[in-house]
């Protein structure tokens, strides 16, 4: 199972990057290997600001439909524009090509009391 040192984790299996005060979001390796194939992500939330842990947009992959849920407060700018024509992307690639969001972050210190790497590898027993 693939989890990147560099990144912060949340316990619903999101990834965050921070660069300054944008975050690129996704969701994990382990995340996307327990859905199976997504054949679908929807984000209906661009332009709006939302509080942490609020559901940003939802995953659908054969077997289920899973809720996503906002790692850090703040505005959400931009939808992926590649999932919607290949979703798989998340599958394939989670941290890389299968990003989902980006956002304009309200607090970035807030950033440091996500999981880091080892204590995301803990939640998931890896």
């Amino acid at each position: 199972m693939n989890i990147p040192d560099n990144l912060r984790y949340t316990k619903d299996h999101e990834w965050v990057l921070l660069e300054g005060t944008t975050a690129t979001v996704g969701i994990t390796d382990f995340a996307q290997s327990e859905l199976g194939d997504i054949v679908y992500v929807e984000v209906e939330t661009i332009g709006k600001t939302l509080e942490a842990e609020a559901v940003f947009g939802t995953v659908e992959a054969v077997k289920t439909v899973s809720d996503l849920f906002l790692p850090l407060e703040g505005t959400i700018n931009e939808l992926n524009p590649a999932l919607g024509s290949a979703p798989e992307l998340v599958n394939t690639d989670p941290y890389g090509d299968g990003w989902m969001i980006k956002m304009t972050v309200s607090n970035p210190s807030a950033y440091n009391d996500l999981l880091d790497a080892a204590a995301y590898r803990q939640l998931v027993g890896a």
